[in-house]
């Protein structure tokens, strides 16, 4: 059964050295409230899976993180967004391991769906081949890449009810359900919370089954207000 707690009691279920996944694509999408008291709490060397780091222009989301120094290395396919995580990369202070987005998302579904891994022709050729075993198939060539898995992931959600059945919207979906299968504990951050029966059943993205706990993220319209905000700050800062 879903429990609801408050984002402090939620963060202290991740654990030091814990691989941890964030899901959604940056901007509102992102689970930043988790993030943050996860900052707060100095939890460090931590594993972070995640396709799209941070938010450009910015200190914001897993840049916390990496400004803490809490990270010990990244699973990822881009950084450019992050200024703190690319810093540390090219510093050589933090390992990455760069991995294509779609492969990270079938190494997530194959852990979550048991599977002993994935076979994928994307990266024969390139750097990727230094770290995965090539295999050939009736005359194809595949790298291997283990699965996943996680031990806490932070989703963001629109909507939850007291089931814990989410609603996502747009971008809130890109990893949600994947990282949500992968995880032994399953941490949801939502704008609202409704009674069981408010939401059609058709609209749920994430079933309540796979969900663990759920926290009260920002409001739609604490939302907008804080993104406006931070697009606003990180334009002046581009145009300097």
């Amino acid at each position: 059964m879903v429990q609801f707690v408050s984002i402090e009691e939620a963060v202290a279920l991740v654990k030091k050295g814990a691989r941890l996944g964030t899901s959604g694509f940056v901007g509102p999408s992102a689970p930043i409230k988790l993030i943050k008291a996860l900052a707060d709490a100095g939890t460090n060397e931590l594993t972070l899976i995640q396709a799209v780091t941070s938010f450009p222009g910015a200190t914001h989301d897993v840049d916390w993180l990496a400004e803490n120094n809490q990270i010990a290395k990244g699973i990822l396919a881009h950084t450019g967004t992050s200024k703190q995580i690319s810093g540390q990369f090219l510093a050589g202070d933090l390992e990455v391991e760069y991995t294509p987005m779609g492969t990270i998302i079938e190494c997530l579904h194959a852990a979550g769906a048991g599977l002993g891994g994935v076979l994928t022709p994307t990266g024969v050729g390139t750097t990727q081949e230094e770290n995965h075993k090539k295999v050939e198939i009736n005359g194809k060539e595949y790298l291997f890449y283990e699965p996943l898995p996680l031990d806490v992931a932070f989703v963001k959600a629109s909507k939850a009810d007291k089931f814990g059945n989410l609603v996502c919207q747009g971008t809130e979906k890109f990893l949600t359900k994947e990282m949500a299968l992968a995880a032994d504990i399953v941490i949801a951050e939502v704008s609202e919370i409704v009674e069981t029966g408010d939401i059609d059943p058709d609209d749920v993205f994430v079933p309540g089954v796979l969900v663990d706990y759920v926290v009260q993220g920002m409001t739609p319209e604490e939302n907008t207000k804080y993104y406006t905000e931070l697009w606003g700050n990180a334009k002046m800062l581009r145009e300097g």
